[in-house]
């Protein structure tokens, strides 16, 4: 496959499948260890072939096309408008829910029954430039209609030589926020990473000129991943060195914590991806 080939969503998933059954015991064991934070992960480089892992960073669309978060909570840009823009961006997504890459996940991660997110409720992409940053939250625990939990993580970086001093960098925090582990965000890397109601986590600011490039995706079940029924929103806290925003950030988790028990669905109208995810 040359780099001037269209790439098709069946192409990347088979390309997808065949890098996870080939790491598949090591990524197994990485992901059963346990790490300072407690949140299971394992971590795969070389994803797909370089020139391809380029292509979707350079199908990426401007910042000025995508929606820009920013809040003491986070600064980034986020989109899932799948529909405007290359359609390799749409099949880099859609390839890491096709049934055969979660089936392979499934195999790495021993969590069951799971399903990816067609309408993009919590995935898509997003770019983060200098001085950009996401605060340490654990994510909402269920998908838009509350039916499903969410269990995992999939982030795949996609910046050519982005470096680990830029910045950017994923981090795993112990259940009270005070020691973390840094998983840098590489080219063609991807995270394979667990959540639930103590899996927190960041992304530390980023430092260096350029754009900091992810693809997203979330599997779900319907099982709850600690066997206990539970229902939380995305809930921020900040990093140790920010106690004033870590008190702020507490109450306005509080304040949402109760909207969101009073009125399950919440307030605002969900953003959902309605475009197609196949070829």
């Amino acid at each position: 496959m040359t780099s001037q080939k269209p790439t098709t969503l069946k192409e990347l998933s088979a390309l997808i499948v065949a890098k996870l059954r080939s790491k598949s015991s090591e990524l197994h064991a990485a992901f059963a260890r346990p790490s300072i934070s407690r949140t299971r992960v394992a971590v795969i480089d070389d994803v797909l072939p370089p020139e391809i892992a380029k292509r979707i960073h350079d199908a990426f669309p401007p910042d000025e096309q995508m929606r820009l978060m920013s809040s003491f909570r986070e600064r980034k840009y986020t989109s899932k408008s799948l529909q405007k823009m290359d359609p390799l961006i749409r099949h880099a997504v859609f390839a890491f829910q096709s049934p055969e890459v979660i089936a392979e996940v499934a195999g790495i991660t021993d969590i069951r029954d799971m399903v990816g997110d067609p309408q993009l409720y919590a995935g898509g992409i997003s770019a983060m430039t200098k001085g950009h940053f996401l605060n340490p939250h654990i994510d909402n625990s269920h998908d838009a209609e509350t039916r499903r939990y969410r269990v995992l993580n999939l982030l795949y970086y996609v910046t050519p030589q982005w470096a680990p001093e830029f910045g950017g960098n994923l981090e795993l925090w112990d259940e009270a926020v005070r020691q973390r582990m840094e998983i840098p965000s590489l080219f063609n890397r991807l995270v394979i990473m667990e959540t639930n109601q103590t899996s927190f986590h960041s992304v530390n600011e980023v430092k260096a000129a350029g754009r900091r490039c992810c693809v997203s995706n979330y599997y779900f079940s319907p099982y709850s991943p600690n066997g206990k029924e539970v229902f939380h929103i995305t809930f921020f806290q900040a990093r140790p060195e920010q106690p004033l925003r870590r008190l702020l950030s507490t109450a306005d988790g509080h304040v949402r914590s109760l909207v969101r028990r009073l009125i399950r669905r919440g307030l605002g109208k969900k953003d959902l991806y309605t475009g197609k995810s196949g070829d």
